[in-house]
């Protein structure tokens, strides 16, 4: 039988109280015993003397017929001078356990997952401008190039004069044009003078009642008849008549 020194917890929840105990190793913690050899209470200060019970006459009995003790009851043991502990070395005692690490690399990952994700989001209204910017500047460098493809061949075999004198001619179409959109106010203008001009002459003519005015000396005023009464047709009329009856 493997017999062991060991802690048997008692007390209530939150305030514990510790026997120490020789019993068979394969029974429960607080389970059956065989002898109780101090006790335990962490509640109390560590320089306390009530802190650590030991009957040390008991332990080494039990020591020497090969009971082992548990690691705190070692240092227990070493603490009073009944039996050296040895020094321990755990490298791993530190090491999470493999679910520990199953769930730090779970939350490595989401937090990688969640920095892509804020990446690929600052980068997609920058790819979006440059793809609506894309067609525009290649359409205008197609543009470009085809016009440079052609002008070359529409003016390899045209002499330099004729280009040069194409070249006139539409500067002076641009001029014309530029020109025609000044047009329509300065034929307004020019219609507003000549109205004026027309007025001016009309009211520069001379009146009916002028020959009226004329000297009896003109030979205009001997030869024109006197109206008195009659509308301007009636001499017209009487003198085709006299026309009529000479012939």
């Amino acid at each position: 039988m493997a017999v062991a020194i060991r802690l048997a917890r008692g007390g209530s929840k939150k305030r514990p109280y510790y026997r120490i105990v020789v019993a068979d190793s394969r029974n429960a913690r607080d389970g059956r015993f065989i002898e109780k050899l101090g006790t335990y209470n962490p509640l109390l200060a560590k320089d306390s003397p009530e802190r650590v019970k030991l009957d040390a006459d008991r332990v080494s009995h039990w020591l020497s017929v090969g009971a082992q003790p548990s690691d705190r009851v070692a240092r227990f043991l070493d603490a009073a001078g009944i039996r050296e502990r040895a020094a321990r070395n755990n490298p791993k005692k530190a090491e999470p356990g493999e679910k520990a690490k199953e769930r730090a690399e779970e939350r490595a990952t989401k937090l990688a997952e969640a920095e892509e994700a804020k990446a690929a989001a600052a980068a997609a209204p920058a790819v979006e401008e440059v793809a609506e910017e894309a067609p525009a500047a290649e359409a205008v460098t197609e543009e470009a190039e085809v016009a440079a493809e052609q002008a070359p061949a529409d003016t390899a075999d045209i002499p330099a004069e004729e280009v040069a004198a194409e070249e006139a001619v539409a500067e002076e179409a641009a001029v014309e044009a530029s020109a025609g959109e000044e047009q329509p106010e300065a034929a307004a203008e020019d219609t507003v003078a000549e109205e004026a001009a027309a007025e001016a002459t009309a009211g520069a003519e001379p009146a009916e009642g002028a020959d009226e005015g004329a000297t009896a000396d003109s030979p205009e005023a001997a030869e024109a008849p006197e109206v008195t009464g009659e509308s301007a047709e009636a001499p017209a009329e009487g003198e085709a008549e006299e026309g009529e009856k000479a012939e």
